[in-house]
């Protein structure tokens, strides 16, 4: 009995100490895990105007930290949450943007990075909800049908994603593995993988902008292994691992990100606008 007692009291005093060698902030201003750049679900605020197509996509999104903890030995914890709307619009004339279909994720975050003078180790799990849904504009009100062909169709996805990555100096690695727990349509297989980098030129190249480059390789499993390639290359005005504003290119290849289109083929190159918060 006395045993016990002491493991217990040993196990109390040294989460004390760690405790007590640690800074707690809340909604601090900043990511502690950036956003993989090439990477289509991250918080983004802005459009992608796909070239050669009246088609376009219009993200309104935010994630934040809310609570971070840094203990010693550069070991730096984050608890935080997401929530997104990525929406396909179509182009008409008279500068009208009807919307086709809109997909909304929300969920929470947690984020460990380890660094030192060399190099950053850390990684971001997420659990998160995705659900999709077609709008009026998919509707055609003349013939009072869907357009092409498509009525709409319930999905959704309930999944844990665990990203973990590698940064030395501008360039950083990344690998990652998702998995359903619930998703409709139920044929869906449930295991989905991630390969990619990103490359922020330094800072001292400029001081109004910085150049950067980003690759986004996401194998999905639907009734069979498919691959989505994700290319990213643009200019970042204000902070590289902060606030700004971006101008990028973007070439998409491989199953749509909206689910009432989860089963299409895409194949675009775009022009992106992003502010990022």
């Amino acid at each position: 009995m006395l045993k016990k007692y002491h493991i217990i009291f040993c196990f109390i005093l040294f989460t004390g100490v760690i405790f007590a060698q640690t800074k707690t902030s809340f909604f601090p201003d900043d990511l502690l895990i950036q956003p993989f750049t090439a990477n289509q679900l991250e918080p983004k605020l802005g459009f992608l105007f796909q070239t050669g197509a009246n088609e376009l996509r219009l993200d309104i999104g935010n994630s934040i930290d809310i609570l971070r903890k840094e203990f010693e030995g550069d070991l730096i914890i984050s608890f935080g949450a997401d929530l997104f709307t990525y929406t396909f619009l179509r182009g008409e004339s008279n500068f009208h943007f009807p919307v086709d279909a809109v997909d909304y994720l929300f969920g929470l975050n947690f984020g460990l990075l380890k660094s030192n003078e060399s190099y950053e180790l850390g990684f971001r799990f997420r659990l998160s909800h995705i659900s999709a849904h077609f709008v009026d504009g998919h509707f055609d009100g003349t013939s009072g049908t869907w357009k092409d062909g498509l009525n709409p169709r319930v999905y959704s996805r309930e999944f844990i994603e665990l990203i973990p990555f590698y940064k030395t100096g501008d360039l950083r690695v990344y690998a990652g593995f998702t998995y359903l727990f619930h998703v409709d349509p139920f044929d869906i297989k449930k295991d989905n993988y991630k390969l990619g980098f990103d490359y922020f030129f330094d800072q001292s190249f400029t001081n109004l902008f910085i150049p950067f480059a980003a690759y986004d390789l996401t194998i999905i499993h639907l009734n069979k292994y498919t691959a989505n390639h994700s290319v990213s290359a643009g200019i970042k005005f204000g902070k590289k691992e902060g606030k700004g504003f971006s101008v990028y290119f973007n070439y998409y290849a491989g199953k749509s990100i909206h689910g009432e289109y989860f089963d299409r083929t895409v194949n675009y190159s775009a022009i992106g606008l992003n502010l990022d918060l």
